[in-house]
């Protein structure tokens, strides 16, 4: 397990940049903290880390977000999705295997995450303090 401390949201981008070449592509990123505590944040600096110059914004009222390149990023945010039918095709995409898939509010689709995921959990301290905890790598 590993846990950092980040001071603002440079830091949390700074963070997740350096932490993306730890991950095997491949890799399904469960994202999971309160509502505003830097989820999509974090998003935006692995893919600053890929080299993605698309602006990385959180994909609430799409789903999904696709941002493709050498390494792609799958952004994936299932917070409307509680008590809804899951069957929308996601699973296509989760797992892709020439990118990263990063899923917040993984608990409202249980059933389509891998049995093997990466989770990182993002805790708001208060002001611009978040504790983040990366488990499964």
């Amino acid at each position: 397990m590993i846990t950092f401390i980040s001071h603002g949201q440079d830091e949390t981008r700074l963070f997740a940049s350096d932490l993306i070449k730890k991950i095997p592509l491949g890799s399904v990123i469960a994202l999971t903290g309160d509502l505003g505590a830097g989820k999509t944040t974090f998003v935006q600096g692995v893919a600053s880390a890929l080299g993605i110059k698309e602006k990385v914004a959180s994909p609430t009222f799409n789903i999904m977000k696709l941002y493709l390149g050498e390494k792609s990023l799958i952004h994936i945010d299932a917070y409307r999705l509680e008590n809804m039918d899951h069957n929308i095709g996601l699973d296509e995409y989760i797992g892709y295997e020439k990118g990263y898939t990063f899923i917040e509010w993984p608990m409202y689709i249980p059933e389509l995450l891998p049995e093997k995921y990466i989770e990182v959990n993002i805790s708001n301290l208060g002001e611009n303090l978040r504790e983040i905890t990366v488990k499964g790598l």
